[in-house]
């Protein structure tokens, strides 16, 4: 997949590249503690230190065999976050899953809204998915604000679904398809026309979240 280059007067979301190595290792040093909380993690392997060349080098490679879409977010030249879709996939699904983090100081700018308007609308309409989904932590009220705003559909709760921060955790599941958004999802959310209440979560699945799943002794 050839990767792409996205502008808006706020931000520049392209693809990621080897050079970018650095600054990425730089911005998960420093934003650790900010970024943990919500890293998905390995079951299986302890974490250990991050190597951002391997990461890219295997992000690359995904994002040739078509699987993956990896993006950095470049605010003012400097390298605040990154998104990338994953799981992508054509055919009779044609779909894909979100993904993204950024830097602390840039936190409440919007630039995480943007990034994943932009996304979506690259991915809808310039690669011909039908779906785009994000599943999020409940814990996560920053990530539940970005779907709100963008009017991401809710689609229920997954149980223990990503291994993140050192444990199974729950997630919200939120979509959008195209039929939706035949205008664009950051040009209707630039309008003010995101339908109210599409992203709003029933009590009862908040309920579920609040409490741990019992399973059964084996």
């Amino acid at each position: 997949m050839q990767l792409p280059t996205l502008h808006h007067r706020k931000l520049v979301l392209r693809g990621v590249r080897m050079r970018d190595a650095r600054a990425m290792e730089q911005a998960l040093g420093e934003n650790r503690a900010w970024l943990s909380p919500w890293e998905a993690t390995h079951p299986l392997i302890r974490p250990g230190r991050f190597d951002a060349k391997a990461s890219i080098r295997s992000l690359l490679r995904a994002a040739k065999e078509g699987s993956a879409l990896p993006l950095v977010m470049v605010k003012d030249g400097e390298l605040v976050g990154q998104l990338n879709a994953s799981q992508i996939s054509y055919g009779s699904l044609s779909s894909a899953s979100l993904g993204y983090w950024v830097v602390e100081k840039v936190a409440g700018e919007g630039l995480t809204t943007l990034a994943v308007a932009m996304a979506s609308d690259f991915l809808f309409f310039e690669t011909g998915l039908h779906r785009v989904e994000i599943c999020i932590r409940p814990e996560n009220t920053a990530s539940l604000r970005v779907v709100e705003k963008l009017g991401f559909r809710y689609e229920g709760l997954r149980r223990r679904f990503i291994h993140i921060d050192g444990k199974w955790a729950d997630h919200f599941c939120f979509a959008l398809v195209i039929e939706e958004i035949p205008r664009g999802v950051l040009a209707r959310f630039e309008k003010g026309a995101v339908p109210p209440g599409v992203a709003a979560i029933p009590e009862t699945d908040w309920v579920k979240a609040r409490n741990p799943l019992h399973l059964p002794p084996v």
